[in-house]
């Protein structure tokens, strides 16, 4: 948690490998991110993104935005649809699958963004200010979705924030 322009960002993107340190070394599981032979196939397989934007192909439907991360999977089409369906009911958005993300609430969005970030089964999701377009309903809707995943799964979240109530309802 901070004010704007005191890096969290910056450390989102480090920890997901999408920026290099000018100094020392990100390690995980063990081993430098460096040593990673193949910094997007460990980001593909290892790491969900939630961004503030959602960054949701606009011409695509909930279910077929969630089964983008699944191309690269050795997944077929049954299975990265089925999978779909399940993430999106995981996170409450089953009745709005087949909907376009301009027929989505802000909220919906965001649940679907999640669900696309669980679809390869991530070991850790790095969420940057994941409740900062959200109305309060919405934004608790998430942050509870968030504390079910780390308590069902064993998900490891980071969570950037400028909200207090985030980080004291947590």
């Amino acid at each position: 948690m901070g004010p704007s322009g005191s890096g969290k960002s910056t450390l989102l993107n480090l920890l997901g490998a999408l920026d290099e340190p000018t100094s020392g070394e990100i390690i995980f599981e063990g081993k430098p991110l460096r040593q990673q032979a193949d910094l997007d196939r460990f980001r593909a397989s290892t790491l969900g993104f939630v961004f503030q934007s959602f960054y949701l192909l606009p011409t695509l439907t909930a279910l077929e935005n969630v089964q983008i991360p699944m191309f690269e999977s050795s997944l077929g089409a049954r299975e990265r649809v089925a999978k779909a369906s399940e993430l999106l009911a995981l996170v409450g958005m089953t009745h709005r699958e087949k909907h376009l993300p301009a027929k989505l609430s802000v909220g919906e969005r965001q649940r679907v963004a999640i669900a696309r970030a669980l679809a390869n089964d991530p070991k850790l999701l790095l969420a940057d200010e994941p409740t900062g377009n959200l109305d309060t309903a919405s934004g608790n809707m998430v942050l509870d979705l968030f504390d079910r995943l780390h308590r069902e799964r064993g998900l490891t979240l980071v969570v950037i924030t400028h909200d207090s109530h985030v980080c004291r309802s947590r």
